[in-house]
């Protein structure tokens, strides 16, 4: 475990904002979830998007995991953090038909999530290369709009209802479709949200002679406040297992089945620690205004995501209530009323559950500089990316006057 001490030496010695990653705690992630579903044959691919360190994947990689990606260069950090071909998963949307002939290139699974696509690729390879077909299985799942993708209006996926209309294509075409694919949401509490979703899949797969497999996407929640409680994977495994018996008893196909876990495996292994600049009383609230803002970490402001905040300098000073504001000329507002420890300038402050889509999402807004990245392992820290200096935001920037 990474103690109160680590955490405050790192933040000594690299400067914050900073950002810091537990390998162990991924590690762990990932053990619970091949113990889940152990009674099933069950492929794991990584959705890098939510943290898409080098140094991350090739942990990853080493774990036996594959990687799910949306974009080709995600695909190429793949290969480079050494990924094989066949472990590489490419789920894009609303792309240009070339970045889908790149990846076939390439050798990598594709999944394809659009009849305009799905008709060109189709029409240009035929029956050579196998592919998934994603659906729309219009369940609203994840709490919100913003990361809940299998809703009706969601611009993810081709609709379940137009079956007849892949099925045209497939045939007029001869395409080779070997996967199905679904993803409904992020934070799914619910372990039936991914069984009724695996039934509309049984039902379709029946249309596919040559389906090998089911990808139900991911949406594990882990729990990011202190009352909240992670997704029962042990359960989900459990009934998952007695339905793909079934299946099999009543139509003799044995199909494997593949998650696509991100936030699950990473989100809990992250830390981001922040330097208080000013405590502010107005005559309504006492602001806590930190070195960094939504550039860093958008989660709260974009998703009105809760993350948990201690304050690592004076973890047994008195409890106040503090709103937690960034230092960005923008409204960035972490959390409002927020108990905390009593919060002086200078102390540090720690996020918890910071690394899914902390890093990823970050820019360099107000010209400010992104933070480093650490990785701490087997109880020692190691700089995995460097922060940024004023000459990185100069770097692609051509001087004309």
């Amino acid at each position: 475990m990474i103690s109160r001490e680590h955490l405050i030496e790192m933040a000594k010695t690299y400067g914050t904002p900073l950002y810091i990653y537990q390998r162990e705690k991924i590690e762990g992630q990932y053990k619970k979830l091949t113990n889940a579903f152990k009674q099933t044959p069950t492929r794991f691919f990584y959705a890098c998007k939510a943290l898409s360190n080098i140094n991350v994947l090739k942990i990853i990689q080493k774990l036996g995991a594959g990687l799910d990606t949306v974009s080709i260069n995600e695909v190429h950090l793949g290969l480079k953090a050494g990924f094989a071909p066949q472990q590489i998963l490419f789920t894009p949307n609303c792309v240009h038909f070339s970045e889908i002939e790149q990846a076939k290139e390439l050798g990598v699974h594709i999944n394809i999530d659009n009849i305009s696509i799905l008709e060109q690729f189709g029409n240009t390879y035929g029956d050579s290369y196998p592919i998934m077909v994603r659906l729309n299985p219009h369940i609203m799942a994840g709490g919100n709009l913003k990361i809940s993708t299998g809703h009706i209006d969601s611009k993810f996926g081709i609709s379940i209802h137009q079956l007849r209309h892949i099925e045209r294509i497939v045939k007029t075409t001869k395409l080779n479709v070997e996967g199905l694919h679904m993803h409904t949401g992020s934070e799914i509490k619910d372990v039936n949200v991914f069984l009724q979703g695996l039934e509309i899949m049984l039902d379709l797969a029946t249309h596919f002679p040559n389906i090998k497999y089911l990808d139900l996407g991911s949406g594990f929640k882990v729990p990011y406040a202190p009352d909240e409680k992670a997704t029962d994977v042990d359960l989900l495994g459990q009934k998952m297992h007695e339905t793909l018996v079934a299946f099999k008893k009543e139509t003799g196909k044995e199909l494997e089945i593949w998650f696509e876990p991100g936030k699950y495996l990473v989100s809990e292994s992250g830390y981001f620690i922040a330097r208080v600049n000013t405590v502010k009383q107005t005559p309504a609230t006492v602001f806590a205004g930190i070195d960094t803002g939504f550039n860093h970490l958008i989660r709260p402001m974009f998703y009105e995501s809760y993350h948990h905040i201690i304050n690592l300098s004076n973890p047994k000073g008195v409890e106040r209530i503090y709103t937690v504001v960034g230092n960005l000329c923008e409204t960035d507002t972490f959390c409002w009323d927020r108990v905390l420890n009593e919060v002086r300038e200078g102390d540090y402050l720690m996020f918890k559950n910071a690394g899914a889509y902390g890093f990823e999402m970050a820019s360099s807004f107000n010209s400010r500089m992104r933070p480093a990245e650490i990785l701490f392992s087997k109880g020692k820290h190691h700089l995995i990316r460097k922060r940024e200096t004023l000459d990185d935001l100069l770097t692609n920037q051509v001087e004309v006057l």
